[in-house]
Order: structure tokens, then C-alpha cells, then sequence
């Protein structure tokens, strides 16, 4: 089958549990590094499916390779390519496909519950799962873009996530692993302690103290999500 395309935003923002599901389900996968100047392909063809990853910048920057991941994403979802995406990649997707992205009225940075809305989008992508604990590390999030249902929820984010056909774009960080998170709290420590006044943000010895309650439940739900978007990938 095509391999799926799979874009970096930032070098310590990469696929994490998601090309670990990907090997151990035999599905090929190929890195496109975006934070290292490779070019957005021009069409999604070569591809089963996009997955787009987590990063520090907005979608609202004037960054060179943004409109064309706008234009890829629009094009995969012309030609019923899934897309998948994780933060940012999820603002990625909501503005493509003719949402909006903006301040959150909280950051969130850390573990933090999260709730499965009650529709058939949601047990469908969710099954009995009701509720988990997701990773969260943003300060922005999206609008819904016409057509897409919102499936899940937080008490400082409305929009955790949405599902569009055979699309579902994240806000939350289910992709995480244990050194991902040790990573970011290196490279984000400066951000955890500017915004150590919201409610929504733990210390970096917090989230890693939470690891072993949460990491497995939270893998749980990704196997899901994950294998619940892959049925649709052009083989």
C-alpha cells in the first residue's frame, strides 16, 4: 500500500505512539521534516493518508510552508484521504478545511481530563470510552469547520476534538510517550513557568510524577482512534 505521510513541525515533536502503532501493524510510514526545509508535496496521491504532528508555532504565523500544508490537507479531503492530525496539526486541519484558530481562554500544559461527547460520531470513533486523561500542551484552539463534529471536550477547551468523515483532528496530544513528554518539559520549561498561573498548567514534576497513572490509558485510546482512522486509508 502507499505509505503514509507524516509531517514535523518541530524536532522534538515527532510521531511518537503513532508509527509505533504503524509498525506493529505493518503500515508504512515516511517523515516529512518541515522544521528542516522539506517541501510540502504538491499532492497527497503517493499517499494512504497525513498525519500531522504537534509544534510550538500558530497557524496564524507567516510561516512558508503553511499555506501549502493548507492546500495538501484541503486536497486530501477532495480525494477522501485521511487526515489526521495532533494540536497543531488538528488548527492545521480546521483552518483548511474553513475553521478558525485563536487564543484558548486558557493554556493548558499537562495531564487533564478529558470527556467524549454523546452522538453516533463519537461512539463511533470511541466506542464505550466516556472519559481519560489526555496530554495537553497548548494555548490556541479551533473552530469547527462546516460539516465536522465536535466528539470530545474539556472543562478549559470546548473544542478537544473533531471528526469530519474519514478525518479527525486532535487538540489533545494522545501520540505522547514517556521520553516525549520528559523532552518537551526540557525544551518547554521556560513556557511552564510563565504560564504557572492558569489553571490549566502543571510543573514539570508534576506531569512526569502522572506518567504511569495516565500513559497507558491514554496509549489505550490512541490504539483506538488510531485504528478506527486507519480502516479508511487508500491501500
Amino acid at each position: 500500500m502507499k505509505p503514509i505521510a507524516i509531517f514535523r513541525h518541530a524536532p522534538h515533536e515527532g510521531p511518537g505512539h503513532f508509527s509505533t502503532f504503524c509498525d506493529a501493524h505493518g503500515l508504512p510510514w515516511e517523515m516529512h521534516c518541515l522544521d528542516a526545509g522539506e517541501a510540502v508535496p504538491t499532492s497527497p496521491d503517493a499517499y494512504s493518508g497525513l498525519v500531522f504532528m504537534g509544534g510550538p508555532m500558530s497557524v496564524n504565523d507567516d510561516l512558508p510552508w503553511i499555506p501549502g500544508v493548507l492546500a495538501l490537507i484541503r486536497a486530501a479531503a477532495a480525494g477522501d484521504i485521511p487526515v489526521l492530525g495532533h494540536c497543531l496539526g488538528g488548527q492545521l486541519m480546521a483552518r483548511a478545511l474553513g475553521g478558525s484558530v485563536g487564543r484558548n481562554p486558557v493554556k493548558e500544559i499537562g495531564w487533564g481530563g478529558v470527556r467524549v461527547l454523546e452522538s453516533p460520531q463519537a461512539l463511533e470513533w470511541f466506542g464505550p470510552v466516556r472519559s481519560f486523561t489526555a496530554f495537553h500542551w497548548h494555548g490556541e484552539t479551533f473552530t469547527l469547520p462546516p460539516g465536522a463534529r465536535r466528539v470530545l471536550e474539556s472543562d478549559h477547551c470546548a473544542n478537544q476534538a473533531f471528526v469530519l468523515g474519514p478525518h479527525l483532528a486532535l487538540q489533545c496530544h494522545v501520540e505522547m510517550t514517556e521520553s516525549m513528554i520528559q523532552s518537551w518539559c526540557e525544551v518547554g520549561g521556560e513556557e511552564i513557568a510563565a504560564a504557572a498561573d492558569s489553571p490549566g498548567v502543571q510543573t514539570r514534576e508534576q506531569m512526569q510524577a502522572l506518567n504511569p497513572d495516565h500513559l497507558p490509558a491514554m496509549r489505550a485510546v490512541a490504539e483506538r482512534l488510531y485504528g478506527h482512522w486507519s480502516q479508511g486509508l487508500k491501500r
